[in-house]
């Protein structure tokens, strides 16, 4: 659950954000943020995370205010988060198997429950054959699957996707998008920020439109022709 009112962000060095979002999203939603480079999808996501800090308004992020939020609370709030990246950032000399149980050990997960619950998440995402695979073995939309897998193997309450198909092909950005849906169809809140307009408009989900630092557009079932991407 995500509730921003009036954020704004001005960067230490005088370059504006954001300018007053105010930004909606309930239990279970699927969202896409879009918008050009520089747009603020970046900020929107850092503050989400608890990354950085806004300037003034208010932020509440699965229940946590993070107008309040103490650094000694910030890996709390992370461990209710799923994040993926663009890069993947997996573990070079970890295999599938480890790179997920890592994310598990970081947060103090027992081993019995680490050895059951690690194949069922790479079921869920089709790397049951993968698991003793490194990551150089993969391809790049296998090594994206590892990384959907991991920031879902906590079972946090919303996962937030950062350009995640921006190193795939079509092909291999739809088959991450189409998983992600179904991790939305079992009950986790979906996040995707993107400026792929081709990929946004495959799904008729709600599509939240940025530029310029201010939200220029919320529906659903993509884009009119006219609009900033």
């Amino acid at each position: 659950m995500v509730r921003m009112l009036d954020v704004c962000k001005v960067y230490e060095n005088g370059t504006p954000a954001l300018a007053g979002i105010n930004l909606r999203i309930d239990e279970g939603e699927f969202v896409f943020l879009v918008g050009s480079s520089a747009s603020g999808k970046s900020t929107i996501v850092k503050i989400l995370t608890s990354e950085i800090k806004m300037t003034s308004g208010r932020a509440i992020v699965n229940g946590r205010n993070l107008n309040r939020l103490k650094p000694s609370e910030v890996p709390k709030l992370r461990r209710t988060l799923g994040v993926v990246f663009q890069d993947f950032r997996l573990i070079e000399k970890k295999t599938v198997y480890e790179n997920v149980a890592f994310a598990m050990r970081a947060v103090g997960a027992a081993p019995r429950i680490i050895k059951k619950r690690v194949p069922y998440v790479l079921k869920l995402v089709g790397l049951e054959n993968k698991q003793k695979s490194f990551p150089y073995e993969l391809s790049g939309g296998e090594q994206q699957r590892v990384a959907v897998a991991r920031a879902i193997v906590n079972n946090p309450s919303m996962i937030i996707a950062d350009e995640p198909t921006g190193n795939l092909d079509p092909k291999m950005s739809l088959d991450i998008m189409v998983l992600l849906d179904k991790i939305n169809s079992l009950g986790t809140t979906v996040l995707v920020v993107t400026h792929e307009r081709e990929l946004v408009d495959s799904f008729s989900k709600r599509v939240v439109a940025i530029d310029n630092g201010r939200i220029i557009s919320d529906r659903t079932g993509g884009y009119y022709q006219n609009e900033i991407i």
